[in-house]
């Protein structure tokens, strides 16, 4: 028996002395400080326009600000570490200087830069491996003690549009979603926030399963991030590409706001905060 969507309890993680509350969906801004983004690489010139980008989304109304510092689209060039690192030293502490009160997520698979992430303030691990990329990170965010993104992936970003296959798509992550939970929870850990990983390792027909059966994943008891910002799931459908795929985004945010997610990853705030207030008031009434 499904988990009616309204019967869900909010959960409130804390992080470093802030509180997430999912009473009402969430906005997780994107901030790609990366060259080659399938979207926005290389947007920013300076600290200046980075600040002034995350000061704009903040306005629009982001909760979270989710930093990369590697690109993760198909088939891209895997960044070492040492250059993720780079890349990120440079931004994060004047982020965190200038927003204090902001919470900020890094896009990382690696332990060792989510360690030292955390180091200078950041607040939320967003890990597309969901563990699968490097073995030591759920005992290093179990040891950080800060909310934990656990998406779903099939392959590395280098495979994982190869071929991807599912018994049942649905059902299958669900069940990677409740062993990987169990084992997170025998450390000691439960602040896991889940994302079906949509574009990482689907199909086109997987991804649009995913999305109409998302409540599925609701009895697992966790939020559930949507994260389709501008990918070719949408811009195969309708033949848009990723600078045109906005009016299309919203809609696949729309449905994944009716089907139960609790946090949308977006790049364009404004427009994911305005879905969220249509569909809050279509399910108030």
């Amino acid at each position: 028996m499904s988990t009616k969507i309204s019967e869900i309890k909010p959960i409130e993680y804390s992080c470093n002395g802030k509180i997430i509350t999912f009473n009402k969906p969430l906005i997780m801004g994107i901030v790609n400080i990366t060259p080659d983004s399938f979207y926005d690489g290389g947007k920013y010139g300076s600290v200046k326009d980075v600040l002034r980008d995350v000061e704009e989304k903040i306005s629009q109304g982001a909760h979270i600000i989710d930093i990369g510092a590697a690109s993760s689209r198909p088939n891209a060039k895997e960044t070492d570490e040492n250059t993720e690192w780079e890349r990120l030293k440079e931004i994060l502490p004047f982020i965190r200087k200038n927003f204090p009160g902001i919470l900020i997520s890094i896009d990382t698979y690696r332990s060792g830069i989510a360690m030292r992430s955390a180091e200078l303030g950041a607040d939320v691990i967003n890990d597309i491996g969901g563990g699968n990329l490097d073995p030591k990170m759920f005992g290093t965010v179990a040891k950080l003690d800060l909310p934990y993104i656990l998406m779903h992936i099939q392959g590395t970003p280098q495979t994982m549009q190869d071929n991807p296959h599912y018994a049942d798509v649905v059902r299958d992550i669900k069940k990677e979603f409740a062993d990987k939970i169990e084992i997170l929870g025998k450390l000691n850990f439960k602040k896991i926030i889940l994302d079906p990983g949509f574009g990482f390792g689907k199909s086109l027909e997987n991804n649009y399963e995913l999305l109409k059966n998302l409540s599925e994943l609701l009895p697992l008891g966790l939020p559930i991030l949507a994260g389709v910002s501008r990918k070719g799931m949408i811009n195969r459908i309708i033949g848009t590409n990723p600078v045109t795929a906005l009016n299309g985004t919203t809609v696949l945010n729309t449905i994944a706001l009716l089907n139960g997610a609790s946090l949308l990853r977006v790049h364009d705030v404004k427009e994911a905060k305005q879905a969220i207030e249509l569909t809050e008031f279509y399910k108030s009434v």
